[in-house]
């Protein structure tokens, strides 16, 4: 699935898109336990690999591994720009691409929290860096610069929420000043 704006790409981003993996017909919400998968009736190669129960390879695993949801934070700051300018951008930016679950910011900075779904920890982080510059002429976006991120699977986000470091409780969805 593509994510972007009908129409032409923005510029600089002719040969990039923001793309995520499709979930697929064997997809399930991460509660294995054992790390082994159950083949599917459609998969004879799944099936061949799972037979013995053995552990699989590198390679076996990169071409039948699932997609999985990773929760994403991230930072992006620079020059003093206004509020307002600052809040439309990200407003634009969640109304674009409305997996974006919540927006924080300042006149020098932000925090974009979100869920991804990808193969892998790769994957999901590479669509996360190329998300502030490759949208930044399209929402209007501040020019400032990725200063962090954050990349966690589905299991360690809640973890940490019911440990009670997790992300922020009160912070609803949608963009809050700080």
């Amino acid at each position: 699935m593509r994510r972007a704006r009908p129409g032409a790409p923005p510029r600089g981003t002719a040969e990039r898109a923001l793309t995520s993996v499709g979930a697929g017909a064997d997809f399930d919400d991460g509660s294995r336990d054992s790390g082994q998968d159950s083949p599917s009736a459609d998969d004879a190669a799944s099936r061949e690999v799972n037979a013995d129960r053995q552990p699989r390879t590198g390679r076996q695993r990169q071409n039948t591994e699932e997609s999985r949801l990773w929760y994403i934070t991230l930072s992006v700051s620079g020059t003093e720009t206004p509020l307002t300018e600052v809040r439309r951008g990200l407003e634009q930016l969640a109304h674009d691409h409305p997996f974006l679950l919540t927006s924080r910011y300042a006149a020098d900075h932000a925090e974009i929290r979100y869920w991804e779904e990808a193969r892998d920890l790769h994957d999901a982080a590479a669509v996360a860096l190329r998300l502030w510059g490759e949208h930044r002429s399209t929402a209007r976006l501040p020019p400032w610069e990725i200063v962090g991120l954050e990349v966690i699977d589905r299991d360690t986000y809640h973890q940490r929420v019911a440990e009670g470091y997790g992300p922020p409780p009160a912070a609803p969805v949608g963009v809050h000043p700080y």
